[in-house]
């Protein structure tokens, strides 16, 4: 078994001693459960330690995995220089991870930002295992706007490079829970950052790493959490793997959660293949949903299906309601894979001569032409859903007429226009709807601009 251990872990810079200058005694609890996991890690002789850091090189749809022969950094950017750590990177295993993950078409590699000190959240594990042993060359992985399940790939890819090579190795998965926990804290308080930090706590405490994957995406943002791709990623990396956990400490005293667990591989266990398991119920519930859906959302279903299988764009179907052949509307078309964002696009008022084809238009559109995604292909069909809202007349109105709930806003300066759709995860208050809608339509906050809002009939 190449991987010979797996920890979470939190990089509160405030525990290192020469930042804290006493405020770490705070989280003394943290501390002492750290000290004990590099304690264990030191025993363990790693040829290699992976990292994967929330704070490390970060795209939205690719994994940066570091290059170069060398690692170095300080924690001077919190005021204390004097902490240093300088090692080797693993370059072969760099390159053997690029090379598997190249031939799988997979978006990781070393592209992008080539020199860039050690971030904190490689820095802070590395203060604590440094202190014990030295004797490992390091791969440090950043994280990625792309869904939890491409996170899991990775870390499926990683085990599988470890185990080409033969290296020991050990995954430290770096990362805070959420940054909502108390009213002082320095996101202030959200509901969801308790409830977060109790449920991830309770999965990784069982080592029941499926259920990282069932976390809904806009859940996360609202808990203001930054680790949990890490977790995800250090899941995948003990695919097929029966592990012994072990839960060491939570503390939740600053306002940000940090949260302590090893995990111990013990042998082969088919049983635990979570991704496909995952893909699975997905691919079922998205079969039940398009079975359930209505009219407008089965022409979306159809329209994207025909275009991404064989190009071909469906003619209008008969039999459709005279609502969607005789009525003219903008509409858009939103797709999600996994609970996260998969393609949107839509217009705001009509340009076709009815409804039906308007959905068709968009639907192609937010499948293969949004510019924020690589288009949608054949293999992930099976893990969409879909929905189409259709946009009714817009009136102009005033901030104080806002409900994002109820209406969605277009927001106007000269030529410039951006659109936000209402009752969207995430978007509780006008200001953060008319924000949004701001900076879809590159309007700055200078700008003079002019305000509509308009209701939509959400089909599922």
């Amino acid at each position: 078994m190449s991987i010979t251990g797996a920890f979470i872990v939190p990089h509160p810079p405030m525990i290192v001693p020469a930042v804290g200058k006493g405020s770490e005694r705070q989280i003394a609890e943290t501390a002492a459960s750290y000290s004990a996991v590099a304690e264990e890690i030191a025993a363990l002789a790693p040829d290699t330690i992976i990292i994967s850091s929330p704070h490390s090189v970060m795209y939205s749809d690719y994994f940066h995995i570091s290059p170069g022969k060398e690692a170095k950094g300080d924690l001077s950017r919190f005021g204390a220089s004097s902490v240093k750590v300088s090692l080797e990177y693993d370059s072969e295993f760099v390159r053997e991870l690029c090379h598997i993950c190249g031939d799988d078409g997979f978006p990781a590699g070393t592209m992008g930002e080539r020199e860039r000190a050690l971030d904190h959240g490689t820095m802070v594990p590395l203060y604590f295992i440094t202190q014990r042993c030295a004797d490992f060359r390091l791969v440090r992985i950043g994280l990625s706007g792309l869904p939890l399940t491409d996170h899991y790939r990775l870390g499926q890819y990683i085990k599988e490079t470890s185990d080409r090579l033969g290296r020991s190795t050990v995954y430290v998965a770096s990362g805070d829970l959420s940054h909502k926990l108390q009213e002082y804290g320095p996101y202030g308080f959200a509901k969801e950052g308790p409830e977060y930090d109790e449920r991830v706590m309770d999965v990784c405490a069982r080592g029941a790493f499926e259920e990282l994957l069932g976390f809904d995406e806009g859940f996360l943002d609202r808990a203001a959490e930054c680790g949990h791709r890490s977790f995800v990623m250090m899941a995948g990396a003990l695919d097929r793997t029966a592990v012994k956990p072990r839960f060491y400490s939570h503390q939740d005293v600053t306002g940000v959660g940090y949260g302590i667990c090893s995990y111990y591989p013990q042998g082969e266990d088919e049983s635990r293949s979570f991704l496909d398991a995952y893909k699975e119920k997905a691919a079922a519930q998205s079969s039940e949903k398009r079975e359930k859906c209505d009219e407008y959302v089965r022409l979306a279903w159809d329209t994207i299906e025909s275009y991404v299988k064989a190009r071909k764009v469906i003619k209008r179907p008969d039999g459709l309601p005279d609502e969607m052949t005789k009525r003219r509307a903008g509409a858009f078309v939103s797709i999600h894979k996994n609970g996260a964002l998969r393609g949107c696009i839509g217009t705001i008022s009509a340009t076709k001569r009815c409804i039906a084809d308007e959905i068709i238009s968009n639907a192609i559109s937010a499948a293969t032409r949004d510019p924020r995604f690589d288009p949608i292909g054949e293999d992930e069909l099976g893990e969409l859903t879909i929905n189409v809202d259709v946009l009714g007349d817009a009136e102009e109105c005033t901030f104080d007429d806002l409900d994002v709930k109820r209406y969605g806003v277009i927001v106007t300066s000269g030529y410039k226009r951006g659109l936000l759709l209402p009752d969207l995860d995430g978007v509780d208050t006008p200001a953060e709807q008319v924000s949004i809608a701001m900076q879809k339509g590159g309007i700055s906050p200078k700008e003079k601009y002019r305000l509509e809002r308009f209701e939509v009939v959400r089909h599922f």
